[in-house]
């Protein structure tokens, strides 16, 4: 029996593959039926110290079509912070009122920290630069439906490897798959050192490449990332690498059958609208899918499944 209810999930390997495995399940069980009042009488406290539309909208939906009540903020100039509290005792406060707590902060390290100092339990809704093991759960769920499965895949990450949280946890939750990666960036956005280590010392195959279109045919999922121009401290390299690569539809023509396009929303310019028409176009659906895999993980955290 797997022992989940009342932990946090701050990092994708919080959850071992078996646990990774019982969340799709769920996921999949409340696509199905999506109304399910799990989470009656419960409040949720939904902290967000950053700006978002989809992760919180999606939360909040999950919620409610879970019978929960939220309580919190959406932006951190609403709250006590900016009379100085620290995150402690907002923390210490919050979990006294909730039931469970879904953050997301800018600093990294900050949810981890949360999740030592709350009472209940406290799900990572990013956390700068280092993690959002949500976003991930729902790029697997999306993998899995639309590849019939999780082993064996060829995976693109494209685009922003260095600063994109999404391609951070995607690449830990995937090692449990036998995947074969293929990096895509301009210089500058190269994959960090330590996650490359990481694949070696697992026996994990990597390919590092300057260009998408010479190679593209071979992926299974191309998963795109937006530049954020938020992660970049010197606007002068931001300038030089916001549009190194843009996918167009023309682009998909001779690529597998099954392979779909994926990307963690909101995009710029990285996909031309008209990639939009075609049928290997999965972004808006992924999206969808994020409320089906948070009723999972708030149900899996609360002991309710």
């Amino acid at each position: 029996m797997l022992q989940m209810k009342n932990r946090s999930l701050v990092s994708i390997n919080d959850f071992s593959k078996e646990e990774i495995l019982h969340v799709l399940r769920l996921a999949e069980e409340f696509e199905k039926n999506p109304n399910q009042p799990l989470l009656q009488g419960k409040v949720v406290g939904s902290l967000f110290f950053e700006p978002s539309t989809r992760t919180r909208l999606s939360f909040e939906t999950a919620i409610n079509r879970l019978g929960g009540r939220v309580v919190g903020f959406s932006d951190s100039a609403s709250s006590s912070t900016t009379k100085g509290e620290s995150l402690k005792d907002t923390i210490q406060m919050v979990s006294r009122y909730a039931d469970l707590i879904v953050m997301r902060h800018p600093l990294e390290g900050s949810a981890r920290y949360a999740s030592e100092q709350s009472l209940v339990p406290v799900i990572n809704a990013g956390d700068g630069a280092n993690q959002h093991p949500t976003q991930t759960m729902l790029d697997l769920y999306s993998i899995q439906k639309t590849q019939g499965g999780l082993e064996n895949l060829n995976i693109f990450l494209v685009g922003d490897l260095k600063y994109g949280r999404t391609v951070h946890s995607l690449l830990m939750a995937l090692s449990n798959f036998n995947p074969t990666f293929h990096f895509v960036s301009p210089e500058e956005l190269r994959m960090p050192r330590e996650y490359k280590m990481f694949l070696e010392e697992n026996g994990i195959p990597y390919y590092e490449h300057g260009e998408l279109s010479e190679i593209i045919d071979e992926a299974d999922i191309i998963y795109m990332t937006r530049v954020q121009k938020e992660r970049f401290s010197d606007p002068m390299e931001y300038e030089r690498v916001k549009n190194a690569y843009v996918l167009r539809k023309q682009m998909l023509n001779n690529t597998k059958a099954n392979m779909r396009v994926l990307h963690p929303l909101p995009r710029v310019n990285e996909i031309h609208t008209d990639v939009d028409t075609s049928p290997k176009a999965y972004y808006f659906d992924q999206a969808r899918n994020g409320v089906f895999a948070r009723m999972a993980i708030m149900a899996a955290l609360m002991g309710m499944k």
